[in-house]
């Protein structure tokens, strides 16, 4: 009995650990724009960080709603922490969703922060338009 019960703990372990966490990285208060030119990506980001465009034009980063101002602090601690981890900026690609109903000229206040921090992998996402 005592095998058995090792053996559910083990299945458990091995489900939590390979179990896909990119629905982590979505914000249902982001509804995302159709796009004839989405498509899936062909690899993974290697060090993903998702930014979320509200409609009302605020950005969730790290789950906290921040203005520009404070979104720009955030990334400046996310990137002493990406230093000391020794992952290189190159390394970093930037999700933006950006709300349907969002301005454009936000996503680009959020695409020079970006660059600011020479964080200049960035990606734009849409939903794929269905046939």
């Amino acid at each position: 009995m005592t095998s058995m019960i090792d053996v559910v703990f083990l299945l458990i372990v091995f489900f939590t650990l390979v179990i896909n966490f990119t629905a982590a990285d979505q914000n249902e208060r982001v509804k995302l724009p159709v796009s004839e030119l989405a498509r899936p990506p062909e690899l993974p980001p290697t060090e993903p960080m998702t930014l979320h465009i509200l409609a009302e034009g605020t950005v969730i980063y790290n789950g906290i709603e921040h203005s520009i101002p404070q979104l720009k602090e955030s990334l400046e601690k996310q990137l002493v922490f990406l230093k000391f981890m020794k992952v290189p900026t190159e390394d970093v690609t930037v999700i933006i969703r950006g709300d349907v109903h969002s301005e454009s000229g936000r996503a680009l206040d959020v695409m020079e922060l970006c660059r600011e921090f020479n964080l200049l992998r960035i990606v734009l996402r849409a939903r794929q338009q269905e046939e």
